[in-house]
C-alpha cells in the first residue's frame, strides 16, 4: 500500500538518499529491523551505541515511508489528554506515559547532536486552543491533573492568548517543552552515520514476506528467497506491522497536509508555537527552517488509498480555511500538499515490546500523532531490554497493559 502521495515537503527540502542495496544472499544478524523510518533509524541508533549487531531493512527506498509524510511535531501532550486517559489506563499509567513523551522530547535532541545530524531541530512552546466556548472546562480539567502530576503547563485566558499568541479563543494551554524538527532529515541522516562507521548493514528494497519461528530466534524470507537468520526481529513498519500481529490492534486513518510558499519571517506568530487545536479531528499548525507554514489535520476513517487520495483537493480548501479562522492576516499560499495513512489506539498509547508469549519478535508502534517521541521511547526500551536492563517504563506500553 501507499503510504502517502501527493507531494511531500521534506522529500523535496532534502537530497534523495538514493541508496539501492537490495539484499542478494542469505544472511545472518544479531537483530533484523524491519523499517528504516524515523522509528527503524532511532532503533538502530540505539543498538548500535549499545554494541547490538543489527541490520535494517526495507521493501522502499529508504525513508520513503510514512516518515517522508510526517508533520514533524514533538510534544509531550499526547492524542488522548491526560484526564481522559487516565479514565482508561488509570492516572498511574497515564501520567508515566506524559512523563516519558516529555523526556523523550529532549532525547531526540541529544541523539541528534550526539550523531552530528543537522535534522533542524529546535524546541519550541506549544499552545493548544480551546476550539469552542464548551472545551474551556477540559482544558481546566486537564491543567488541574497535569499541574498535579508536575507536569509543564500554563494556563490562559482569552486575553492571554490574545495578548501573548494573537489568537480569538476561548483559552488555550501552553508549555515551552514542545520542538520541531525535519524527520526525513533525522532517519536518513542516523543511518549514514552508522554506515560510514561501519556499525550496520541497511538493505533497502528487501521486502519481507514470511517468517518463522525457530530455536533461539527467526528465520525471515525476503521476496526474492533468500533467508535473514537473526536472534531477534523488530517490527518498526507503523500499520504496516499488522502482517506480524496475531489480532488488529489499531485504527486505520487518513490524514493530510500543506505547507505554504515561504513567508517573511515577521509575518509569522508569536514563538512560532507549535499550535493545535481541541476539536475532532483536531487543526495544528507549525513553521519550518526556510519560514514557510506547515498545517494539518482533517483526519478520517482510512478505506483505502484512492478514496484517500480524492480528497485531497477538498481537505486543501478546509484546511486553508481553518488556517485563516486562526491568523487572518498572516498570507498562506498552498506550495505543496499531501495525504498520508497513520494508525491510533484506543487509549493513544503506542504499542512497544514482545506480544506475550512471542519473546524474540518485539514491535515498535509509535501509532497517533506522537509518532518521533513514541519512536525514541521505545529505541531505548528495547535496546535496553536486548542489553539485559530493566526498563519500567516497558508495562506502560505493553500489549497486555
Amino acid at each position: 500500500m501507499d503510504l502517502h502521495s501527493g507531494l511531500a515537503y521534506w522529500i523535496i527540502k532534502n537530497e534523495l538518499f538514493n541508496y539501492f542495496h537490495p539484499l542478494e544472499n542469505d544472511y545472518k544478524i544479531d537483530v533484523a529491523i524491519i523499517g528504516s523510518g524515523i522509528t527503524g533509524s532511532l532503533i538502530a541508533h540505539e543498538l548500535c551505541k549499545a554494541g547490538i549487531p543489527c541490520a535494517v531493512f526495507d521493501k522502499r527506498t529508504i525513508g520513503t515511508g510514512s516518515t517522508a509524510a510526517s508533520t514533524a511535531q514533538l510534544q509531550y501532550e499526547i492524542d488522548i489528554p491526560l484526564c481522559e486517559m487516565s479514565k482508561i489506563v488509570g492516572e498511574d499509567f497515564a501520567s508515566r506515559a506524559y512523563h516519558a513523551s516529555l523526556e523523550s522530547i529532549a532525547d531526540v535532541g541529544k541523539v541528534l547532536k550526539e550523531a552530528k545530524v543537522n535534522a533542524d531541530y529546535k524546541s519550541l512552546s506549544s499552545v493548544w486552543l480551546a476550539s469552542y466556548k464548551k472545551d474551556v472546562k477540559l482544558l481546566e480539567d486537564e491543567f488541574e491533573i497535569r499541574q498535579k502530576h508536575g507536569l509543564p503547563v500554563e494556563y490562559l485566558n482569552e486575553k492571554d492568548v490574545l495578548k501573548k499568541h494573537n489568537i480569538k479563543a476561548p483559552a488555550a494551554l501552553k508549555n515551552k517543552e514542545a520542538a520541531q524538527m525535519d524527520c526525513y532529515a533525522a532517519a536518513t541522516g542516523l543511518l549514514k552515520y552508522h554506515l560510514k562507521k561501519k556499525e550496520l548493514e541497511l538493505y533497502s528494497h528487501t521486502e519481507i514476506v514470511d517468517w518463522k519461528e525457530v530455536k533461539n530466534g527467526y528465520e525471515l524470507e525476503t521476496r526474492r528467497g533468500h533467508i535473514i537468520k537473526c536472534k531477534y526481529v523488530i517490527i518498526a513498519t507503523g500499520f504496516e506491522a499488522g502482517q506480524f500481529l496475531p489480532k488488529k490492534v489499531m485504527n486505520l486513518l487518513s490524514t493530510y497536509a500543506l505547507v505554504s510558499q515561504p513567508v517573511h519571517e515577521d509575518e509569522l506568530w508569536p514563538e512560532r508555537s507549535l499550535i493545535w487545536e481541541t476539536k475532532e479531528p483536531y487543526f495544528y499548525m507549525r513553521t519550518t527552517i526556510d519560514n514557510r507554514i506547515m498545517i494539518g489535520g482533517e483526519d478520517e476513517e482510512f478505506q483505502n488509498p484512492d478514496k484517500r487520495d480524492k480528497l485531497l483537493r477538498n481537505k486543501i480548501k478546509k484546511l486553508e480555511r481553518q488556517f485563516k479562522k486562526v491568523y487572518p492576516d498572516i498570507p498562506f499560499i498552498v506550495d505543496m500538499a499531501w495525504c498520508g495513512t497513520f494508525s491510533s489506539t484506543a487509549d493513544g498509547l503506542p504499542y512497544i515490546g514482545t506480544w506475550p508469549g512471542k519473546d524474540r519478535m518485539y514491535f515498535a508502534l509509535g501509532y497517533g500523532g506522537n509518532g518521533i517521541t513514541f519512536s525514541m521511547i521505545a529505541a531505548q526500551i528495547i535496546a535496553n531490554e536486548l542489553s539485559g536492563k530493566k526498563d519500567e517504563r516497558a508495562e506502560v506500553f505493553a500489549f497486555d497493559r
